[in-house]
């Protein structure tokens, strides 16, 4: 009885493993197999949100699996496919966003937090420096009384 519920587990393992494969075919020059295949791991899913396209098994993914095919299939570059998907879903759709004014703080924050930080250390290290040394514990000159 183990055994086969062993069995059965397998085999929807393995199932679920096949649901997750590409169905679109292949595209008849292997450049263009690479374009693709470099594309769709430039996506992500936006069902899922933190998968690309080509890890994602939903039908929306398998939907933009398919467009980007048929894209690359009418000769559009990788620029004019990001684009395209980009004014369909908005620049969330990219793993790598690009650099815009839109997003510029999001680059020049961690250095902007960065110097902020350096400069929080340098004062509080200056003020540390101007303070006078003593040798004597605040226990002595209570017990000196």
């Amino acid at each position: 009885m183990n055994i086969r519920a062993l069995l059965v587990t397998a085999a929807l393992c393995w199932s679920a493993l096949a649901l997750a494969v590409d169905n679109t075919p292949p595209l008849p020059d292997p450049l263009m197999q690479q374009r693709y295949i470099a594309l769709i791991n430039e996506f992500r899913c936006m069902q899922c949100q933190n998968e690309a396209l080509a890890d994602s098994n939903v039908s929306l993914a398998a939907d933009l699996r398919l467009e980007v095919h048929d894209l690359i299939l009418k000769g559009k570059s990788d620029d004019e496919i990001r684009d395209y998907l980009v004014a369909r879903y908005g620049e969330f759709i990219l793993f790598r966003p690009r650099m815009s004014l839109r997003n510029a703080w999001l680059w020049a924050a961690p250095a902007v937090m960065l110097l902020g930080g350096i400069g929080i250390a340098l004062r509080v290290m200056r003020k540390r420096a101007q303070l006078p040394i003593t040798d004597e514990d605040a226990s002595d000159s209570t017990t000196d009384a």
